[in-house]
């Protein structure tokens, strides 16, 4: 089987130089033979692949394709050291390396090479993971989650201004600068990688769009903007701390909170002034209005934090009375960081005034809200993030409130242009993610996720505002009519809609259209939501037998609130506890799960959160969620009552669809048993289906697809 997967590639003068190292090993019994597909991403041209010898990386040659298939098999006859590189058609090869003994390992690397594809004003860089063949099992023993095949993806790259930072929609990502080079290291279990990497002239910025525009709807686009290499002056900034230091704020919270207050006090710069605002029953401030962050008055910030107990009441209205008396200052940037653990049992105790009032009182400011913990009112710090133009952070009691506080305020130094707003001059832009004008901070890059109606070639227009003035940047972009290519971006568009949706629920009670429109969006886009969820049983069973009872939230492993690993519902942890401190708990989870929902901008951060991938029976493909049947993949939404095509794996039908409906390559990785499906038509791979197949019928697939 496959024991590693490792993928570099170099790009240099607009060309693409990958190298692959491709580790098998024979867990069984027995000696057997490797069997791998390799896709090659389009307009590659293959080099060659080297197979390790006694040691030794040993190239091959290239000769006719039956003399070398009969020469192969001539040397697997007298169990010697062959590798077999075929062309399969539409850019997949087939490795085939054979004897591996019983615990051997063999390596084998493959190169080639590929012109960058420009996408707008950034290099899009695409690689698919191999796999093993079906019919290269004999070697194998039963897979263990321990057995799975390791991998990395490397990228390297000039360090210069003719690049900016990279970026990926499927993965995160991991940047390092070594001298005249950038290396970026990929992370993530997603088996189709994309990256951008901005090009730009040091005083313009890159834009690039990602569209997927399915037949008779209206598109999605995933629009990114990255800054300019050469960046206007930054925005001084008034930032505001508030931190909770009520009784059940005691113990570890409390050092853990006047640690992150001196972690905040550290991102500042010398332009920047700041306030500090402890409450309990009282309401207290470090001085009177913001002082300059000059290195005494920062050290005397950090003397007053390091004094802070915990006791008394929560008096959550005074301090953002407090926190939004002044009004914001002309060319600054007011950010104000909440920290709270409990409910507000002092003063105004009613979150919607209390939420009411902040908005009234907020003007530009930005509000970023942590919540400590399930004894808190998450509505109510969800909905001042929300509204303020911010992020809520939702941190368990096992977790570092601190950590959570230092990471944010980290993002949050160098504002570089604020109010940032994008329209869109020959297509309309809808249901846009987030629906309010944005901030970008150094390092950082603007991305918005919108549908649209209308195609063709379209100006992009991004307007905000810097500490010299207004900004207006352009960019002459097109969005297809039709194309199935960027799948992923649905998918992501749907993960932060849900997230809104879910607050703008909390906030108002709820109402049947957004529970309509939740369950819609989570059944469409496979993704887990209090009203969707899979069900995996045993082969053979039928869900229609009246002892099946199908829950409708999806089963979590998550911890309980005290720290302790639990295995269940969302309030498993509280089980036994009174049904007000369940809820609680339950609401929390929900306004967590929801606001990282509303910051996933990756594929990678999106997995995180859906629940169903921790099930080892479901594999994510896409928007698609396919259910183990067996050793077959079968398309958890496919119609029942669609037209079925059964296709023979590796054969002329299967390449032709393949070459027809490039989505159907990642599917058709999963194995030679896989059932897929649209309303229309489904799709199904077996061992007895046609070889071959029909124009006619390869039109109707495609146009119903």
């Amino acid at each position: 089987m496959r024991q590693s997967s490792d993928v570099r590639a170099d790009l240099t003068d607009r060309v693409l130089r990958y190298e692959v190292t491709e580790t098998f090993v024979n867990r069984g019994s027995r000696v057997g033979e490797a069997d791998y597909i390799f896709p090659l991403p389009k307009g590659a041209a293959f080099q060659d692949l080297k197979l390790s010898i006694n040691g030794e990386m040993v190239a091959g040659e290239t000769m006719s394709a039956d003399r070398a298939r009969g020469i192969y098999e001539q040397i697997v006859r007298q169990q010697r050291d062959p590798a077999l590189v075929e062309w399969m058609g539409y850019g997949m090869l087939r490795a085939r390396i054979f004897p591996i003994a019983p615990g051997e390992v063999k390596k084998v690397v493959v190169r080639f090479q590929m012109v960058a594809e420009r996408e707008g004003d950034a290099l899009r860089i695409d690689y698919a993971k191999g796999r093993e063949a079906p019919s290269g099992v004999a070697m194998l023993a039963d897979t263990r989650e321990a057995d799975l095949p390791r991998g990395s993806f490397t990228l390297t790259y000039p360090n210069d201004v003719t690049f900016g930072s990279a970026y990926s929609p499927t993965h995160s990502l991991v940047t390092i600068r070594r001298g005249d080079r950038r290396e970026v290291r990929v992370t993530g279990s997603s088996s189709e990688i994309t990256l951008l990497v901005p090009v730009r002239r040091s005083s313009e910025p890159s834009i690039s769009v990602l569209a997927y525009a399915p037949r008779d709807e209206d598109g999605f686009a995933l629009i990114t903007l990255s800054p300019p290499a050469v960046a206007p002056d930054v925005t001084p900034r008034d930032v505001t701390l508030v931190l909770d230091v009520s009784g059940s704020m005691s113990g570890v919270k409390i050092q853990q909170a006047r640690a992150a207050g001196k972690q905040v006090l550290a991102t500042l710069s010398p332009s920047d002034r700041f306030r500090l605002i402890d409450f309990s029953t009282d309401v207290r401030t470090f001085r009177d209005g913001f002082v300059r962050a000059t290195r005494e008055n920062v050290d005397a910030g950090s003397r007053y934090l390091e004094s802070l107990e915990a006791s008394g009441s929560t008096n959550i209205s005074g301090a953002l009375d407090a926190a939004l008396q002044d009004g914001a200052s002309s060319g600054r940037l007011g950010l104000v960081l909440f920290v709270t653990d409990g409910e507000p049992t002092i003063g105004e105790r009613n979150p919607d005034a209390i939420a009411s009032r902040v908005s009234r009182l907020r003007g530009d400011r930005r509000i970023f809200s942590f919540g400590v913990g399930a004894d808190l009112n998450a509505a109510l710090v969800e909905r001042l993030a929300v509204e303020g133009k911010g992020t809520a952070q939702f941190v368990r009691p096992d977790e570092s409130v601190e950590r959570a506080v230092s990471i944010v305020a980290s993002r949050l130094t160098n504002p570089l242009v604020t109010d940032m707003r994008v329209y869109a001059d020959g297509v309309r832009l809808t249901k846009r993610l987030p629906s309010e004008s944005s901030d970008i901070f150094a390092g950082q890059d603007f991305v918005l996720l919108t549908r649209y109606s209308g195609s063709g070639a379209t100006q992009l227009r991004f307007e905000g505002r810097t500490s010299r003035g207004p900004v207006s940047w352009t960019s002459r972009v097109a969005f297809p009519s039709s194309t199935r290519e960027n799948s992923f971006v649905a998918r992501l568009w749907a993960t932060q809609r849900i997230g809104y949706l879910s607050a703008e629920k909390r906030k108002n009670g709820g109402a049947r259209e957004i529970d309509d429109e939740i369950r819609d969006l989570g059944e469409r886009y496979a993704i887990p939501t209090e009203f969707t969820s899979y069900l995996v049983v045993e082969p053979g069973m039928s869900t229609s037998q009246p002892a099946f009872r199908v829950l409708s939230a999806p089963v979590r492993r998550d911890a309980d609130f005290s720290g302790k690993g639990v295995r269940g519902g969302a309030a498993s942890g509280v089980a036994n506890a009174p049904a007000p401190v369940a809820q609680n708990a339950k609401v929390f989870e929900e306004a967590r799960e929801a606001s990282r929902q509303r910051a996933a901008t990756s594929l990678a951060v999106a997995d995180e959160i859906d629940l169903a991938k921790s099930n080892a029976d479901s594999r994510r493909v896409g928007s698609k969620v396919f259910l183990k049947r067996g050793d077959a993949w079968v398309d958890a939404a496919k119609s029942d009552t669609a037209r079925t095509v059964r296709i023979k794996p590796f054969s002329d039908a299967y390449f032709k669809l393949i070459d027809a409906i490039p989505e159907l390559r990642e599917v058709f990785a999963l194995g030679d048993k896989v059932t897929v499906g649209t309303k229309a038509v489904t799709i199904q791979l077996t061992d007895d289906g046609s070889a071959t197949i029909s124009d006619s019928d390869l039109r109707t697939i495609q146009s119903s697809w």
